[in-house]
């Protein structure tokens, strides 16, 4: 298992953090996922998984939950 961590911005709130957290369990080959909220600031989210993760489809899911993953 692999971890890789993330940032994340626009999220401000435990909604936001269970959105971002849905959007990224959905891309193929992530098996966890947790975030650090930074409410108004750039956020920490931790993928998990026991392949590479297409990061562009994770970006893609994080986008089109409506918030911007931080390269």
């Amino acid at each position: 298992m692999s971890i890789a961590d993330f940032g994340v911005t626009g999220l401000t709130c435990n909604h936001c953090v269970m959105t971002v957290s849905r959007a990224a369990a959905l891309v193929p080959g992530v098996t966890g996922v947790t975030i650090d909220l930074v409410a108004n600031g750039q956020s920490t989210l931790h993928i998990e998984s026991d392949s590479d993760v297409d990061a562009v489809a994770l970006e893609k899911a994080i986008d089109d939950a409506g918030y911007e993953l931080v390269h």
